[in-house]
């Protein structure tokens, strides 16, 4: 069973400044709430007990939310808002931190947490990504075929043709029940991708990936990249990719963002009437 889990947030989030150059894209807010506030609210959902969140020098932010705020409590109770007391609650999880020096990729960031990981196995939840889904957390439905088969699991999802080029894609065999057995996989390929099934942020691993990210070389552009030690791992085990039920929202993206916001408040308003 999966009870750790492990949330790279230490990206500059490029794709999103200039406003991420005071304010991470991690805590971006959605109804009152920051986005990995809700990735952490899917892991306990899940079952997860324990979480590494890997930050930067610059994301001091996130630690504060996940923080006791005793002043902040005093205030409340002293001024008889006692009743707001409720909305400082976090997923009761324990959360522990790590900083990744320099901004190396992802694989660099989850590398990060071997210590943490130690011999179990464990998630990659990545907090740009959020996935509405009616019938339970997606991070579970991750974790109930990797119970099942045993093996790292990735999360996929069909993508347009001309958008696979900002993706990690893979190379699938037909499996059953929308799994499929991964025969290779490319990190954001220019040209001729080898299907459209696309990764999402979600990944289940056993504690072997990390001696593939360690003796990953870095790319063209000085990062280890998470799917290149895939890769290399494919040569070695299985990895099963699970084309996953909901809605996919990348924060990361202006549009998406703004559609996420929208649909959660029609939904409040449906909730209301």
């Amino acid at each position: 069973m999966i009870k750790k889990a492990i949330i790279p947030a230490a990206g500059y989030g490029t794709r999103s400044l200039p406003i991420t150059k005071v304010l991470p894209k991690e805590m971006f807010p959605i109804n009152g709430r920051p986005a990995i506030h809700y990735i952490v609210e899917e892991a306990v959902q899940a079952g997860v007990e324990e979480i590494l969140i890997v930050v930067s020098s610059n994301k001091n932010m996130i630690v504060d939310y996940f923080d006791t705020s005793l002043e902040l409590e005093a205030f409340l109770k002293l001024t008889n808002k006692s009743n707001l007391l409720d909305k400082l609650r976090t997923p009761d999880v324990h959360i522990q931190y790590t900083r990744q020096p320099y901004a190396r990729g992802l694989g660099d960031a989850v590398r990060l947490g071997k210590s943490f990981v130690g011999n179990d196995p464990f998630m990659v939840l990545l907090p740009d990504d959020i996935i509405l889904n009616k019938n339970g957390s997606v991070t579970k439905q991750i974790m109930n075929v990797f119970n099942e088969l045993h093996s790292p699991v990735i999360a996929l999802r069909h993508v347009r043709d001309e958008c696979l080029n900002q993706y990690g894609v893979v190379e699938p065999t037909y499996h059953s029940r929308h799994i499929h057995e991964i025969r290779s996989i490319v990190e954001k390929p220019q040209t001729n991708p080898p299907s459209n099934l696309a990764v999402i942020g979600r990944y289940a691993f056993t504690s072997n990936i990390f001696e593939y990210l360690t003796r990953q070389e870095e790319s063209v552009n000085s990062e280890v990249q998470l799917t290149d030690a895939i890769q290399t791992m494919l040569t070695n085990e299985k990895c099963y990719g699970f084309e996953v039920e909901g809605d996919r929202y990348d924060i990361g993206i202006e549009k998406d963002y703004i559609q996420l916001l929208q649909r959660l408040n029609e939904e409040k308003d449906e909730q209301g009437s």
